[in-house]
């Protein structure tokens, strides 16, 4: 693998221990996947999951002199004060959060603890090399952007940021980009929850990167994320293409390159609907309501705010968001509305922390399958709908 003098330095360790630790790590992935060389990042963000061998990891390489030369946002923990307060959560499980996320921000790492960072503080242009982790940031950022990244783990990110290069492989060359797989969409597509079914369609279509046609081309960035997140977590796509909406693919032949399709799938109303009832509980009663996985946009919270105010929950509703979107919401009244009714907005928090145990044997509504996928893990089960009839659901207590 070819290194220039200052990637030489840095794992001889001319910048230090951690450095020389973090291009060792880099070296050895680019290794695994024959890369030729090193090339710089601009950006990262880091999926860090705020648990023991993430601590370890950090500390690591704070403790041998590391700092970021790259500046890089980070995932959502919790909000340790609310579910100190609210969620019964531990103060063993508190401790770890609050010295991980120390850790972070001494290493130099910006704690915005949103995953949905390519909203607000952590967008990349169009071709930009960027080392970001994350399941909806990922596909996001390679698809809807047209930026260019691998799907990194929380320990090759955070190695990219302390030495700001990544190994040049998979979805950062040109070739690895292009679709091979034809996606005919078949069903009628209305909503945006109607891609969060289309993006949980990923057994079907099968491993690669999928070039959807037959799409609406006035499709939200809701949506946009809702089908890459989906994707993402159901099959691990690091990529996909719309026709006509995507940034590399004004055509179909463009999608494709001059490689054209391997197989071609069909996705229809039934496979959509099959989805959805092998996912999701039968309707009933529900115990709560979780929304925001990934966080919220402001507009989602807007929808979420004029569906219940002057009323009354009848059951515990979280709106998660970020910190932004948060401070936005109070400064628009939105905020007001949601905790008057008596709901919850909480920023820096994921559906996949200990904060959430409590739910367990619980029945829940989201609007999310990958809430859902991960939150059954801590013991809840979950009906899956669209965002509108999960917050009458949490206004009534049941789904009809």
């Amino acid at each position: 693998m070819y290194l220039t003098a200052e990637e030489k330095d840095m794992l001889a360790g001319k910048y230090g221990k951690g450095t020389a630790l973090a291009m060792k790590v880099l070296v050895a992935l680019g290794e695994c996947f024959d890369a030729p060389r090193m090339v710089p990042v601009s950006r990262v963000h880091i999926a860090s999951s705020k648990k023991e061998a993430d601590l370890w990891f950090v500390q690591k390489m704070l403790d041998a002199g590391a700092y970021c030369r790259v500046a890089s946002t980070l995932n959502p923990g919790y909000n340790p004060d609310y579910c100190r307060e609210h969620l019964a959560t531990s103060e063993k499980d508190i401790e770890l959060l609050l010295r991980t996320c120390e850790a972070y921000q001494k290493i130099g790492a910006i704690p915005t603890y949103s995953c949905t960072p390519y909203l607000e503080t952590n967008v990349p242009r169009f071709g930009e090399v960027v080392a970001f982790s994350e399941t909806s940031v990922t596909v996001y950022v390679n698809s809807v952007l047209g930026a260019r990244t691998n799907r990194e783990s929380v320990q090759s990110s955070l190695c990219a940021a302390i030495t700001g290069r990544v190994p040049e492989y998979g979805f950062l060359l040109d070739e690895n980009r292009k679709g091979n797989i034809l996606v005919e969409v078949q069903a009628d597509i209305k909503s945006d929850f109607d891609y969060q079914l289309l993006g949980y369609c990923a057994k079907k279509i099968g491993p690669g990167v999928p070039v959807f046609t037959g799409l609406p081309t006035d499709i939200s960035q809701e949506a946009l994320i809702n089908l890459g997140t989906q994707l993402n977590t159901a099959g691990a796509y690091a990529m996909f293409h719309i026709v006509g909406v995507t940034p590399e693919a004004p055509t179909i032949e463009e999608a494709f390159g001059d490689k054209g399709p391997q197989r071609v799938v069909v996705i229809t109303e039934a496979d959509l609907e099959a989805v959805l009832e092998e996912i999701s509980l039968p309707p009933g009663k529900i115990d709560f309501a979780l929304l925001g996985c990934p966080h919220y946009t402001l507009n989602q919270i807007r929808e979420v705010a004029h569906m219940v105010a002057g009323k009354k929950l009848a059951v515990e509703m979280w709106v998660l968001t970020s910190t932004l979107n948060k401070e936005l919401a109070a400064r628009m009244g939105l905020l007001a509305m949601i905790e008057e009714a008596g709901g919850h907005v909480l920023d820096n928090t994921c559906i996949d922390q200990p904060c959430w145990e409590y739910l367990a044997g619980k029945i829940g509504v989201t609007d999310s399958p990958k809430c859902a996928y991960y939150s059954k893990r801590r013991g809840p089960d979950f009906i899956i709908r669209d965002l509108r009839t999960c917050v009458e659901a949490a206004l009534k207590g049941e789904v009809s």
